[in-house]
């Protein structure tokens, strides 16, 4: 799904108040806690967390699941283990309904990647 939104509190207030508005707010919460250098805006009609102008992730709430846009997967260590059970597609991680972030590896995830990053690195395709 897209919003016209220009801000991320303005993309928040466009989203339904169902599931995935909840899951996207936690592994938004889940970015903001492990990446507090890391900026939040609008990039793509989405949201999207950057650190020196360089994007890390971009988050957007699809109509079947909520998407984290990451790169290349297999650039993080042990991520098919932290992502077990997760729907990937290219680039992306796709978070369905049936997903309860508390038994996945998500947030290690998050937390590794935003290190990569934080070492100069990336996790680009």
């Amino acid at each position: 799904m897209q919003f016209n939104a220009n801000t991320p509190d303005q993309y928040l207030s466009e989203l339904e108040a169902d599931w995935r508005k909840e899951t996207l707010a936690k592994v938004r919460e889940m970015i903001q806690t492990h990446g507090p250098a890391l900026s939040e805006g609008i990039e793509y009609k989405m949201l999207a967390y950057q650190l020196n102008g360089k994007t890390v992730f971009h988050l957007n709430a699809q109509q079947k699941y909520v998407s984290l846009y990451v790169g290349n997967t297999q650039k993080v260590e042990n991520s098919d283990t932290m992502l077990k059970g997760l729907d990937l597609g290219k680039g992306c991680i796709r978070i369905k309904k049936s997903i309860n972030l508390n038994e996945t590896g998500i947030e290690e995830f998050i937390k590794a990647t935003i290190d990569i990053h934080m070492a100069g690195q990336n996790t680009d395709c």
